[in-house]
């Protein structure tokens, strides 16, 4: 009896080899949060949002900007900027070229004009793909001229950020960028122009410190971690007593850091209202 049933294990592990050899690559996609098994591209249909627990999946910039603007009506400019070495950092070279890679991009921003619901914007995202979100010359040098863009054309900013902080690899011109991109919005808010900033997971350090804390409305989708600096960090400052959702989305709105948390199918419908309101406050004001 025992030997039968070594058999018969046997031939059911063999038929269970057999029907994963069969399953297409990519078909399902266990979510990192709650383990459920999900159907990959009803996970897509979802915006990659698990229909379980609510995990939020890391969204390429492309992808973003599919599911926020209407149909054909991007236009990116400023595509032709490249990052350069300008310090000859070791191993910098091959770790843009590996950026490039894992997200199709020249460079971890990406900016344009574009249409929500048929409201003209000038739009900026970040993309985590691209050396985790970080901010070098160039990609601040693209949220200034997003900010330009809606000053020449008189229209909202809309940025979508993501990032571990500032790129050391092109050390002070990196840090720079905060400095000039807080200055682009100080322009902005001269001028009355509406700035919104969505933060996406994660958004930290040199990029949550400039510009992407300085929207008129700050707007965060849900669990995603926003701070200066790092659980770690945090540990060695001396910071002992941290809540279990310490830096994430609802901690920050909790202590006033960030206006709404949003999850990501409501936030179209939540940038045209307060793209709406904006417009009739300005008309007013006229």
């Amino acid at each position: 009896m025992a030997g039968n049933g070594w058999f018969a294990r046997k031939a059911a592990r063999k038929v269970a080899r057999k029907t994963a050899d069969a399953v297409p690559d990519g078909l399902w996609t266990k979510c990192p949060k709650c383990s459920e098994i999900l159907f990959t591209k009803e996970l897509d249909r979802n915006f990659r949002v698990c229909n379980k627990c609510g995990y939020h999946y890391k969204l390429g910039a492309m992808d973003r900007i599919a599911i926020t603007v209407d149909e054909g009506t991007f236009e990116e400019f400023a595509a032709e900027l490249r990052p350069t070495d300008p310090l000859d950092f070791p191993e910098y070279a091959a770790k843009l070229e590996k950026g490039k890679a894992a997200s199709g991009l020249e460079e971890a921003m990406v900016v344009g004009t574009a249409e929500i619901e048929g409201i003209p914007v000038a739009l900026g995202v970040a993309d985590f793909g691209f050396i985790g979100g970080s901010m070098g010359s160039v990609y601040g040098e693209k949220m200034v001229r997003a900010a330009e863009k809606a000053l020449e054309e008189r229209l909202p900013l809309v940025m979508f950020c993501s990032s571990g902080g500032a790129r050391m690899h092109e050390g002070i011109l990196a840090l720079m960028q905060m400095a000039k991109t807080s200055a682009a919005v100080a322009r902005l808010d001269a001028e009355g122009l509406p700035y919104i900033t969505v933060l996406m997971d994660p958004c930290t350090a040199g990029v949550h410190a400039s510009f992407a804390s300085l929207g008129d409305v700050v707007i965060a989708e849900p669990a995603a971690l926003i701070g200066f600096t790092g659980e770690r960090v945090a540990q060695q400052a001396g910071v002992v007593h941290r809540p279990a959702n310490f830096q994430r989305a609802e901690f920050q709105l909790e202590n006033g850091m960030v206006d709404l948390v949003v999850p990501r199918k409501e936030m179209k419908a939540t940038l045209v209202k307060i793209l709406k309101f904006c417009r009739k406050e300005a008309g007013n004001a006229a």
